[in-house]
């Protein structure tokens, strides 16, 4: 799979240990820089590429994880989940299809954090599963408005 990584300058530490997990998983990633604080000019510029599907799927960190996530959203046909818990990480991606997941650095610890990788990674979009038409839903909603 592959994945879009950017992060502002308060979580550069947490986005160099993502990759190496991701990259030890397998994953082909893109590294997007974060010597910007304004968090929103990275997040718009991965969701953007995410929705372009030049990755499959994006990794977006801050401080708390809310900014780049809200940041995130305004894309049409980027959809991300701030994840905090192993159960999170699992539902964005299966009950959700959240293209992308944030985090905070200081919210979620190193371990933590490449565990929920992890659960985001492996979970998989049931298009005939029972949030099927929640999504659509959302999908729907985004495209009357375009």
């Amino acid at each position: 799979m592959k994945l879009a990584f950017g992060c502002d300058p308060n979580a550069t530490a947490l986005k160099h240990l993502l990759i190496t997990e991701a990259s030890a998983l397998g994953h082909e990633i893109i590294d997007y820089p974060s010597d910007d604080p304004i968090y929103a000019n990275v997040a718009i510029r991965v969701a953007q590429d995410v929705a372009a599907g030049l990755a499959d799927r994006g990794i977006l960190l801050c401080g708390t994880g809310i900014g780049v996530s809200i940041a995130a959203n305004k894309v049409a046909g980027a959809y991300c989940a701030c994840i905090s818990d192993a159960y999170q990480a699992q539902r964005a991606a299966r009950s959700n299809d959240a293209n992308l997941v944030s985090m905070g650095a200081q919210v979620v610890g190193p371990e933590t954090a490449k565990l929920l990788l992890r659960e985001y990674l492996d979970g998989v979009f049931d298009p005939a599963g029972r949030s099927a038409p929640k999504v659509d839903r959302i999908r729907d909603y985004e495209a009357s408005r375009a």
